[in-house]
């Protein structure tokens, strides 16, 4: 019989259930972004964006770890749609600032209620494992 491994398990693997849970989480949204003609990784950018007036292509990557190649298509197509801006900063011209239109803002309000709607389906943990969940995902993600 071959060697088998217990560190070469599934269920040994911190890797499967985060990528599992996060698939879950993610596909959640697919419901409600789906008819805003939204997909997951745009409704993360207009997070940023509804939170700060202009952001460059650089920092919008870095807090929300996602490359330069991911990033630049996916502005592209949000410019053409009217959503967002983009322009070239006066003092580094390298540098690419995002701004949201007004149709970007407007769509604040549609959303504003997904956050909610996607808790539901996770419902099966209460508010302690939530802050719970928070504060070790966040910790994983601070070692970058």
């Amino acid at each position: 019989m071959a060697q088998t491994y217990e560190q070469l398990k599934l269920k040994n693997q911190l890797c499967f259930p985060l990528y599992a849970c996060a698939r879950k989480i993610t596909n959640a949204y697919t419901p409600y972004l789906k008819p805003l003609g939204l997909t997951y990784t745009q409704y993360i950018v207009f997070m940023v964006l509804w939170e700060k007036e202009e952001v460059n292509v650089g920092e919008l990557g870095r807090m929300l770890k996602l490359d330069a190649g991911t990033l630049t298509p996916l502005l592209k197509k949000l410019e053409k749609e009217g959503y967002v801006t983009r322009k070239r900063s006066v003092e580094d011209e390298r540098i690419t600032c995002i701004r949201l239109t007004g149709k970007g803002e407007a769509l604040k309000e549609e959303c504003k209620d997904i956050p909610g709607k996607v808790a539901s389906a996770v419902g099966n943990l209460n508010e302690n494992d939530v802050k719970e969940l928070y504060r070790i995902l966040y910790k994983v993600m601070e070692e970058d």
